[in-house]
């Protein structure tokens, strides 16, 4: 394996930064940065907005919403000036969700877990410094968090984000915070100060717990399990009123569950031939096994353009006490 494909198999994206090399060809990234900006198909925006919301110059905006524009990526529409998502966008992410049986089955065993815990019950990808919504599940009685597929959580203010970032390898962990602190300094300072916890309460237990960040009103805890087929960490996570669940009543009653259902994912996730979108399993029930601190399935771990004028090898799934640099 060449020198930069071991740069981008260490877990992803920061590998560039961690190897000292500015290799990443920044426009690309920053037209990326500008399609994360919207959050949904209807989500219309404007150069300006657009701006605001990836730290990016208005001239540079516009030049990325030109081409993406003539792209299909985006589509300008006249009487708004602003932008939404084009058919190019939607067909591609339309193209990854075929063959759905395996999502669900994730999303059956969330819900298994949803019908006995009264909150919002998600497994999520992460995205730079935020984490997407793969499959959710919740109760017909559930309240708290109301998020749905596709949805979008920070990093730094959630229990699945600092599930993630605390299984991440220290130093790819530390590269990311120290790009946060550089880019978005007031989520680095929810985040750094917790991580070193974060690590050994996975280390020890399996799962993290963060109440009040993201609102007082919610407490979350998170349990990260490594990827095969992306070559980094997903995390099976739940959010509940903090006034029904107190970080102790998360540790005795929400911990095992949600240890039980990584389990039952890992699983499904191993077995898998292609990855979560177009994998076809055979339906058929996966029994979960009580979870051990070393379950080998889960971690314990304002310029117009013309437009508006006109991750490393794969490896099997290892307890984060397994010290081969995968956390």
């Amino acid at each position: 394996m060449g020198r930069r494909s071991e740069r981008l198999s260490k877990q992803g994206m920061l590998a560039s930064d961690l190897a000292g090399e500015g290799d990443v060809i920044q426009v690309v990234s920053r037209a990326f940065d500008v399609l994360r900006c919207f959050e949904g198909h209807e989500t219309r925006l404007g150069n300006l907005e657009i701006s605001s919301r990836c730290g990016l110059p208005r001239s540079t905006v516009s030049r990325l919403t030109h081409t993406l524009t003539r792209m299909g990526q985006l589509v300008y529409l006249p009487r708004d000036q602003k932008y939404r998502i084009g058919p190019s966008a939607v067909a591609m992410s339309t193209s990854m969700m075929k063959g759905l049986q395996l999502r669900n089955l994730i999303r059956l065993r969330l819900q298994d877990v949803a019908e006995q815990l009264p909150g919002t019950v998600g497994f999520v990808i992460p995205d730079r410094f935020h984490l997407v919504y793969l499959e959710f599940a919740r109760a017909a009685n559930a309240l708290g968090l109301h998020e749905t597929t596709g949805s979008r959580i920070a990093m730094a203010s959630t229990a699945a984000g600092h599930a993630y970032t605390a299984a991440l390898d220290t130093d790819v962990g530390d590269a990311l915070i120290a790009e946060m602190e550089r880019e978005i300094p007031e989520s680095a300072k929810l985040l750094k100060p917790r991580i070193e916890g974060n690590r050994r309460h996975l280390r020890e237990h399996g799962y993290v717990v963060a109440c009040g960040l993201w609102s007082p009103h919610i407490n979350g805890l998170a349990v990260p399990l490594w990827s095969p087929q992306y070559q980094t960490y997903v995390v099976a996570t739940i959010g509940l009123l903090s006034v029904m669940f107190d970080e102790k009543r998360l540790h005795r009653e929400v911990a095992p569950p949600m240890r039980e259902l990584a389990a039952a994912i890992g699983g499904l996730l191993e077995g898998a031939d292609g990855d979560i979108f177009s994998s076809r399993l055979e339906r058929k029930a996966l029994p979960v096994s009580t979870p051990k601190i070393n379950n080998n399935k889960i971690l314990k771990s304002e310029e117009t353009n013309e437009l508006e004028a006109g991750t490393r090898r794969p490896r099997p799934a290892r307890s984060v006490r397994a010290r081969d640099g995968r956390r």
